[in-house]
């Protein structure tokens, strides 16, 4: 009987915890388990900070349960091995302990949503190959928008969480703040790609992604700084700038464009940096359309911004047709990692 390195890899004593460190280290396209874990400590550390433990071990637990299904389904090996069936598991698992309360049906909902972000990440990414696109984290929106809206109509799953629905109406612009506090808010923009509201949880992110890509890290700081500013200048709510929430989704845009699916370069560069502009005013924008619901835009900012640069598959250099239905294409495992 013949195995492949990927399931010789399984089989190697920690194999099973290096995948799920991974799946963490992938919200951010990082294929490496150092990253995964400094991004788990920062995840704790957060979620314990502002007296939400459950938010902490709801990632664990959804980050389990989408790995394992990707196993018991039998789809491709290497994804799991990259941790590609985890990452969108691991972010519902943030979600829901935030905008749901704690009851015992909640943990339901959490195994339920991280199990079926697996298979529609496979889906979603069969319909978009020919486009050639992938899904990024929005089988994780997707999923989630569902829970939550049907928290709603579900009393053992409560709202408690979620804002009230309403219409847009008027908030207080930004105007200045202390140095600290334009500084707290940056690292927070880090900090919200996993839904936690603390500038320490941004600096263990930024760590991890320097242990993995010190670009990305780069990217990422750029990204939100970039996004900040971007924010500041159209006076956007104050207290969603000083939240970070204008930065988690082009935190994501500057890592994906700059580092992933473009060659690095000046052009790519440029381009990444209208697109961070531009995932802000999409933020914005669904920040009004979902208003009315009371949930959260997530990261379908960065999802469809991503997709409007991806698909014209402009070419950047003359190596290679861009296609960006796989991030992992081309790319080894840290297997000693």
């Amino acid at each position: 009987m013949e195995f492949s390195n990927t399931t010789i890899e399984n089989r190697k004593p920690f194999g099973w915890v290096r995948m799920l460190l991974r799946g963490a280290g992938q919200v951010m396209f990082q294929n490496n388990a150092w990253t995964g874990l400094l991004f788990l400590v920062g995840i704790f550390w957060g979620a314990y900070a502002s007296h939400n433990g459950a938010v902490a071990w709801g990632a664990l637990l959804g980050l389990a349960v989408s790995t394992a299904t990707g196993r018991l389904l039998s789809l491709p090996s290497a994804d799991g091995e990259q941790g590609l069936w985890g990452f969108n598991g691991v972010l519902v698992g943030c979600a829901l302990p935030t905008f749901i309360g704690p009851t015992a049906w909640m943990w339901v909902a959490v195994i339920i949503c991280s199990a079926l972000t697996t298979w529609v990440r496979t889906g979603l990414n069969n319909v978009m190959r020919p486009w050639k696109i992938n899904s990024l984290t929005f089988p994780f929106v997707l999923c989630t928008w569902f829970f939550l809206l049907a928290a709603r109509a579900m009393h053992s799953i409560p709202d408690t969480g979620m804002s009230a629905p309403a219409l847009p109406a008027a908030f207080t612009a930004f105007h200045g703040a202390s140095f600290t506090g334009l500084l707290a808010a940056w690292l927070r923009g880090i900090a919200q790609v996993f839904l936690i509201d603390s500038w320490v949880t941004g600096l263990f992110f930024l760590a991890g992604l320097a242990v993995s890509n010190i670009r990305a890290a780069v990217w990422a700081a750029a990204g939100s700084a970039l996004a900040l500013l971007t924010a500041i200048l159209f006076r956007a709510s104050a207290g969603d700038i000083a939240a970070g929430l204008y930065g988690f989704s082009p935190v994501l845009t500057a890592i994906a464009l700059a580092t992933v699916f473009y060659k690095p370069g000046l052009r790519s560069a440029l381009w990444a940096a209208v697109g961070v502009v531009v995932t802000v005013f999409v933020q914005a924008g669904m920040n009004v359309l979902v208003e009315p619901t009371g949930i959260a835009t997530l990261t379908a900012p960065f999802c469809i911004t991503t997709w409007l640069f991806l698909l014209p598959l402009i070419r950047f250099d003359d190596v290679q047709r861009p296609d960006h239905t796989d991030w992992s294409v081309g790319r080894k495992p840290h297997l000693g990692k």
